[in-house]
């Protein structure tokens, strides 16, 4: 999921597919349609160009409560509309997510460069 805010101050989470590469996580505007695309384009490009600050977080679920863990990543996003430096985070997100492949990325990528990491797990790691 990730939270940007709005210029009204409100959070706007929204789940998002990612990859990451050293201190930067990836997201992509695919090809998927999305309800806000005809009402001036999406929230979350709109509250990043306004206010770059966002928090993406990851968590696991399991029915063993001693399996669970998150990790939140806070940072400053910025929208990458040039193809040539886009290249790199689509070809990340499609090493992750083979359904990128069959699925055109029209739109920008978002780079979030991360300035805190924080996290929690019910057991530690092995």
């Amino acid at each position: 999921m990730m939270a940007t805010v709005t210029e009204a101050g409100r959070p706007h989470v929204v789940p998002v597919t990612f990859a990451m590469d050293g201190n930067y996580i990836y997201t992509a505007v695919d090809a998927k349609p999305k309800n806000e695309a005809a009402h001036g384009g999406l929230q979350r490009i709109r509250n990043i160009a306004a206010q770059p600050r966002v928090a993406l977080l990851a968590d696991h679920y399991d029915d063993d409560w001693a399996a669970l863990w998150w990790v939140r990543a806070d940072g400053s996003a910025s929208i990458v509309t040039d193809p040539h430096l886009a290249a790199r985070p689509i070809s990340l997100l499609t090493a992750r997510y083979p359904q990128y492949a069959g699925v055109a990325v029209p739109g920008p990528v978002i780079a979030i460069r991360v300035e805190r990491w924080s996290g929690w797990a019910a057991a530690p790691s092995r």
